[in-house]
């Protein structure tokens, strides 16, 4: 029997797995968006409503699936009220992403300077025994801690940082939580606490939020020790403990600032080109 592959590149088949490739990649990025975020309850709902209209449909329950079908038709217009902060943070992560080319550099230097703001409010705290907790958010969404904390909105700076956690103010107890836009979102933010053995008996709440927060986020957080000064990062599950300042300010760097001198991508080249000639007309 011969078995004919030509007919498998076929454009009909190769727009089927690009259609589910081009889902696949929405609803990862979608899952990512959400996660760690009170979006997750109601995400989970929608997906327990389509079911039952599936089991109506098939039990030909007809009430059932007439009143469905109208939470269904109206669903578009719920989840652009109800997800409406997400759609918001979704649409201004795709606006910082390097598609179109020219800001590479500017957020290289924005991060470059955030990093050293970070660096001045640690270096003060450090040398005088604060106690301080921030945390970087990431893709990992944080708006459940957040909502737990004083609204802020304001410019990382380090004179900020140090006032904020000066002791026995308003502020200074709990986490400063700073959002993908590198600006001070909240301040006195609670964090959930690890129950992790790892973490040595030493260690206080502070490092324990620390650690609890990146058991279920992708935040960066960083913890200055009330009682030694020291220094420590958690990502991940993981602690780095009594960082140097040339440590930490490694590791910030190669987490935080975005690469630059590589060679420009050849669909950026296109798509900067398109983007210019839009704007020329």
């Amino acid at each position: 029997m011969h078995f004919n592959t030509t007919n498998l590149f076929t454009w009909s088949n190769l727009a089927v797995i690009l259609d589910v490739l081009i889902i696949w990649f929405l609803v990862y990025h979608l899952i990512m968006l959400i996660k760690g975020t009170k979006a997750v309850q109601l995400a989970k709902g929608i997906v327990f409503i389509f079911f039952v209209r599936i089991i109506a449909g098939l039990l030909h329950l007809y009430a059932l699936t007439w009143i469905v079908d109208q939470i269904v038709s109206w669903a578009v217009v719920g989840i652009i009220v109800i997800f409406q902060p997400e759609i918001r943070r979704g649409l201004e992560h795709l606006g910082r992403m390097p598609l179109f080319g020219g800001r590479e550099e500017s957020a290289h230097d924005e991060s470059v300077k955030f990093i050293k703001e970070l660096d001045k409010a640690i270096q003060y705290m450090s040398k005088r025994r604060i106690g301080a907790l921030i945390t970087i958010q990431q893709e990992t969404g944080l708006d459940d801690y957040i909502e737990t904390g004083i609204k802020l909105d304001a410019e990382v700076t380090g004179a900020l940082l140090i006032n904020i956690f000066i002791p026995n103010t308003p502020l200074h107890d709990g986490a400063v939580i700073i959002n993908q836009d590198h600006r001070i979102a909240v301040a006195a933010a609670y964090l959930p606490l690890s129950d992790s053995e790892m973490i040595p008996k030493r260690l206080g709440t502070r490092h324990r939020a620390a650690v609890g927060i990146s058991e279920v986020t992708d935040a960066i957080t960083i913890v200055v020790s009330e009682e030694t000064g020291g220094v420590t990062i958690t990502k991940n599950g993981r602690f780095l403990l009594d960082m140097t300042r040339d440590e930490y300010m490694k590791y910030l760097t190669a987490e935080l600032v975005p690469k630059t001198g590589e060679k420009t991508k050849w669909y950026q080249k296109i798509f900067s080109k398109i983007w210019k000639w839009g704007a020329d007309r």
